[in-house]
């Protein structure tokens, strides 16, 4: 059941929705407290990146975003619909797995480890889902996934298995394969982590070239700070579980006014 925008939580008069809402949101680990009381609001088409050091709950807020854990407190909304509660005889109730699964599928994310199945092509990873879970015919996935991987520079490789493919190739494949699902909010885990200093550049591209040519609303883990800087409508440094400051990127990388912003930012930039 879905909720009526009348009962959309903290919604003002004349307020715009905003594509993703975290409200009062907090993750524990036992005594640990990964997420604090977060309230995080992403409007339609806007490019958020997360930084922060280790430990600070940045892939956590991803994780929670893409359902793979529960939330303990707080409600988190996609398009103004709550993604972790579902509505039962007019109270708002915690999401069974049929209910998260259906959700989820306005969400793609593409992971440190590209996590592509290893026994099938570049286009047979882009098809599956489409044909299993969205019930596309094979032609139509077929069309839509060479048209996703061109965009990316891989059509050329559609039928190599991933064990044939650099590093680079096989991220921007995960993001040809996370677009195929048509997702409205797409996340990046640190997606260039785990690739050769001279492949960055391939990934780094593609995702520039998503923000230019597609309203997608994105939210990007990374400690890249000058990619960061450069794509970014928003960059929030987290710290403890909390936003310690956020801001457009000029501003927050040239005049910091948290102190714990200004030690990060001075740590990362001086090891570079």
């Amino acid at each position: 059941m879905k909720i009526s925008r009348n009962d959309y939580p903290l919604q003002l008069e004349g307020e715009t929705i905003p594509m993703v809402r975290f409200q009062n949101v907090t993750k524990r680990y036992g005594d640990l407290v990964v997420l604090d009381s977060l309230d995080l609001d992403v409007d339609e088409g806007e490019m958020v990146t997360i930084i922060g050091p280790s430990g600070s709950g940045k892939t956590t807020v991803l994780r929670m975003l893409m359902a793979l854990e529960r939330i303990d407190e707080g409600v988190i909304y996609v398009e103004g619909q709550p993604m972790t509660h579902m509505a039962r005889n007019g109270t708002m109730i915690r999401a069974d797995n049929k209910y998260l699964r259906r959700q989820r599928l306005n969400i793609g994310m593409c992971f440190q480890h590209f996590n592509l199945f290893p026994h099938m092509t570049a286009l047979e990873n882009c098809i599956e889902a489409p044909v299993q879970v969205l019930g596309l015919s094979k032609d139509e996935a077929v069309a839509r996934a060479e048209g996703l991987l061109d965009m990316v520079g891989m059509l050329e490789k559609a039928h190599e298995h991933p064990s044939r493919l650099s590093g680079g190739q096989q991220q921007r494949v995960a993001i040809a394969r996370s677009l195929a699902m048509r997702p409205k909010v797409m996340l990046f885990d640190e997606v260039t982590s785990a690739l050769d200093p001279e492949v960055i550049g391939e990934v780094t591209q593609v995702i520039r070239k998503l923000v230019a040519k597609h309203n997608l609303t994105m939210l990007m883990v990374t400690h890249q700070m000058g990619f960061a800087r450069e794509i970014s409508d928003r960059v929030c440094f987290f710290y403890d579980g909390k936003i310690e400051e956020q801001g457009a990127p000029d501003e927050l990388f040239e005049n910091p006014t948290r102190e714990r912003t200004q030690q990060f930012l001075s740590a990362v930039l001086e090891a570079r």
